[in-house]
């Protein structure tokens, strides 16, 4: 057994990086939205000009943004819980919670995510799926594709999660 620590550190540091890296790439995407929201707002009030592929591209970005954040959202503890039992709880209670809630909620469901949208994604690449609109992006695979990624990263982060409070149950129980 003194091997599964070294194993969980080895997860949970090569999994968190990749979320961290992949989070902290896209977060700046958020000032980018505003700009391209702002300019899209002045255009459209002041010139009377609309630009489709500006508009998709806020879309675009705000998908890169949700999907691709959750994963280092989880591993910095950002997500939203109820912690009105979860704030007064011991650190082998909480760890208890998370590696319960990773197992039964979070990799089933991650799991499920990827199964169910895997024909959706892969049918909206055989055909290269773009915009339905004139000047639009023609791209939509691509972003459909992001299902994949957040499904497949969330998961990830979840076993770093899961390894990380395997760690915790480990050493409490081992040094009570």
């Amino acid at each position: 057994m003194r091997f599964l620590p070294r194993i969980c550190r080895a997860i949970d540091r090569h999994c968190s990086a990749a979320s961290v890296i992949l989070g902290k790439g896209v977060a700046w995407l958020t000032a980018v939205m505003a700009v391209a929201t702002t300019v899209i707002v002045i255009s459209r009030a002041l010139f009377d000009v609309g630009a489709v592929a500006l508009q998709e591209s806020v879309t675009y970005m705000h998908a890169l943004v949700m999907m691709c954040a959750a994963a280092y959202t989880l591993r910095a503890d950002g997500h939203v819980r109820v912690d009105i039992f979860y704030r007064s709880y011991s650190p082998l209670q909480k760890a208890w919670l998370d590696a319960l809630g990773t197992l039964l909620f979070l990799l089933p469901f991650c799991i499920y995510c990827g199964v169910i949208s895997w024909n959706y994604v892969a049918n909206s690449w055989a055909i290269r799926e773009a915009s339905p609109d004139a000047g639009g992006i023609p791209a939509i695979f691509l972003m459909k594709s992001l299902i994949i990624v957040y499904g497949a990263t969330l998961a990830l982060q979840g076993l770093a999660e899961l390894a990380r409070n395997l760690i915790t149950l480990l050493y409490v129980n081992d040094h009570e």
